[in-house]
């Protein structure tokens, strides 16, 4: 018997505040993760760093054992409630901070892990380095990819995937700032800009809300779950913790540019295949 073809995938994204203690934010992802169960989700993504806050003068004090003990909890949410979950930290190696997003299978087992590529902002810099990957996995049999906050403004990190057959993007950010460049960002829409217009594959995107406790910053909420077009399929909204739902049409996700890309200029064609191959050669190590 041929393997049944998976068609359609429910996703849902968790918007959450980005500057809570590591206590309240796995209560927050636990609390998510049932919710998503409960509605029915295959998939739930979380924001950046969802478990360790993305507040560096908090995070980077956080004792790694209290870390690890919290992507635990989540690996047990996972396999308690049979769902698929992206979860974020800022994990301490030996040089710097790494800012990972953990995807983490049925089982409770954690399956594709990377590393956020572009730093953004005067903290992040300072303490992160970059990962040296791109992210390709599976989901069910769905080939999917990931980039984190910033890493959308790059787009080679997601369409090269693309082109090696990703269909669904999978988008954690904490889109924190100044609270008037937070303004800005809302009213020019520039937080997180759709890649279905230039890709044709689904985009989810989980972002953070709140204020910093020294009131400076805050964040534009503003998640989404586009289709292919470039369509909302659902919006969260800019202040407040919520949950966003949407069921995935895979055949909508037909990478048709991506696919002309591939193809047009004839010259770069094989270009294109060395980096393919680099990236499905890399997907599976492990960041350290």
């Amino acid at each position: 018997m041929a393997p049944q073809i998976v068609k359609v995938l429910q996703v849902s994204c968790a918007q959450t505040h980005w500057a809570g203690t590591i206590e309240h934010n796995l209560e927050r992802t636990l609390h998510y993760i049932e919710m998503a169960a409960r509605e029915g989700s295959r998939v739930i993504l979380f924001p950046e760093a969802n478990l360790t806050s993305y507040y560096f003068p908090y995070a980077v004090e956080l004792d790694p054992a209290k870390v690890e003990d919290a992507l635990n909890r989540t690996r047990q949410a996972a396999a308690k409630h049979r769902v698929w979950v992206i979860a974020g930290a800022l994990k301490k190696t030996a040089d710097r901070l790494l800012n990972l997003a953990h995807v983490i299978n049925p089982s409770g087992e954690i399956a594709h892990e990377y590393a956020k590529v572009h730093m953004a902002g005067r903290d992040e810099k300072k303490y992160c380095r970059g990962g040296d990957k791109l992210s390709l996995f599976e989901i069910d049999g769905i080939v999917c990819t990931l980039v984190i906050c910033r890493d959308g403004r790059h787009p080679e990190l997601y369409r090269i995937p693309a082109m090696a057959g990703a269909q669904i993007l999978f988008h954690p950010s904490c889109s924190s700032d100044e609270i008037e460049a937070v303004a800005w960002k809302r009213l020019s829409g520039r937080a997180q800009q759709p890649v279905g217009p230039n890709t044709k594959i689904f985009h989810c995107v989980a972002n953070t809300v709140g204020q910093s406790p020294d009131g400076k910053q805050t964040s534009s909420g503003a998640s989404f779950i586009r289709e292919p077009s470039g369509i909302p399929l659902a919006e969260a909204g800019y202040y407040q913790e919520e949950m966003i739902t949407a069921v995935l049409d895979l055949e909508r996700a037909d990478r048709s540019y991506i696919l002309d890309s591939l193809k047009s200029p004839s010259w770069m064609s094989r270009y294109w295949q060395e980096m393919i191959e680099e990236v499905k050669a890399r997907a599976g190590q492990k960041p350290e």
